[in-house]
């Protein structure tokens, strides 16, 4: 059969490829440490998968009523959104989807036309560019690196606005690199934008998992014109463990949430009515699991930063925040014989029997990203691999 143009240009997800190979090798009996998965380690809170079960109990297994979400989940993210955010929306300014990346999709196909511009700070979630070239949109790409932070600066973006351009894709914490923009970074960007009609894309699925003190600001809550032109995206996956469950939400304008809700009834009718009720308790119940889950990841990520610096070669900024460590390796290339992330990512799995995702797949070829969403355990006999694979 012939496969269409655009699933043929459509780059496979980096992340999921290590994880898929990762399995097979496992499964041919090889000890692998994996840190490529950007999953929690922790099980999803018994009272949660509680509530589920009361839900499933309960007859909540048709179709959700309405399909953009049930009223129980639409007024706790209301709530969610108001406590934590400072944010004030109504029911109907909320679509629950079959997780963050089906928002995000719903979003994109939604507001961009063919040949508009998105601006998409580098490195980048593997699926933000993806999703725009589905939509008929140029990905435009900012870069910040390690010198950086990782951090893109009000005079990028700026100088990255054009006529075309459409959004701008905002994610703090951020996935691949930990980095996390302080409120007055976020101000600043959210300025750049007051006299231009670009939406912004926050995508904030780690807004609860801070580390050092650092505190969060949602890009929305910058102003009033940011609210009028922000999409803010979350999901139960990170926040509660719950990445098998899809079930996420967004929050915006009314008009492009009813748009992107027609959309939604044409592609996969909502998210699973019981993950709905599930999500609406974890965010209306007891958050000490949060603050277990963000605590023990802090702990992880200060190890794992410690460790990666002390290897001669290895460049690492401090996380401050999600789970992951995104190293400068690329001193390390020549004396293992490789051009870039994708070769050294392969030589370590294949040698050291460590994943790790190229960071070429997240637009920056002379990193390399690690979860430590896993034990301890798991993460210092990763690193004692990777110590002595670079040795």
């Amino acid at each position: 059969m012939r496969i269409s143009q655009r699933v043929q240009d459509l780059a496979e997800s980096g992340t999921i490829a290590v994880s898929n190979k990762v399995a097979a090798m496992r499964a041919q009996g090889v000890d692998v440490v994996s840190l490529g998965a950007g999953e929690p380690d922790f099980d999803t809170p018994a009272h949660i998968k509680q509530a589920a079960a009361a839900a499933l109990d309960g007859g909540e297994t048709k179709y959700a009523k309405p399909a953009s979400g049930v009223p129980e989940l639409k007024q706790a993210v209301v709530d969610k959104l108001a406590r934590e955010n400072g944010l004030t929306y109504a029911p109907a300014q909320v679509l629950a989807s079959v997780g963050g990346k089906e928002a995000l999709f719903l979003a994109f196909a939604t507001l961009i036309d063919p040949g508009d511009e998105v601006i998409i700070p580098a490195p980048y979630w593997v699926s933000y560019p993806e999703q725009v070239k589905l939509a008929g949109g140029v990905p435009v790409f900012v870069a910040a690196g390690a010198d950086a932070g990782f951090k893109v600066t009000p005079q990028q973006l700026r100088q990255a606005l054009t006529p075309r351009t459409r959004v701008f894709v905002f994610n703090s914490p951020s996935n691949p690199t930990g980095a996390a923009y302080s409120p007055a970074e976020t101000d600043a960007l959210a300025e750049v934008l007051l006299d231009t009609d670009v939406v912004t894309f926050s995508d904030e699925m780690y807004d609860r998992l801070l580390f050092g003190g650092r505190t969060f600001k949602s890009f929305a809550a910058t102003s009033a014109h940011a609210y009028d032109h922000t999409l803010t995206f979350n999901a139960g996956s990170k926040t509660y463990s719950m990445t098998g469950w899809r079930i996420g939400y967004v929050a915006g304008p009314a008009d492009v949430i009813q748009s992107m809700a027609k959309l939604q009834s044409q592609t996969t009718s909502g998210a699973a009515t019981f993950t709905m009720h599930a999500l609406a308790a974890a965010l209306n119940g007891d958050q000490a699991c949060v603050e277990d889950m963000r605590a023990e990841f802090e702990r992880r990520g200060q190890f794992v930063h410690q460790r990666l610096n002390q290897i001669e070669g290895v460049v690492c900024p401090e996380p401050g925040g999600a789970f992951y460590a995104f190293p400068d390796v690329s001193d390390t290339f020549e004396a293992k014989g490789v051009a870039g992330s994708t070769a050294w990512a392969g030589r370590l799995l294949e040698e050291a029997h460590v994943g790790v995702v190229p960071g070429v797949d997240f637009g920056a070829d002379d990193c390399v990203r690690l979860s430590f969403a896993t034990s301890m355990e798991a993460l210092e006999e990763a690193l004692r691999r990777i110590e002595a694979f670079l040795a």
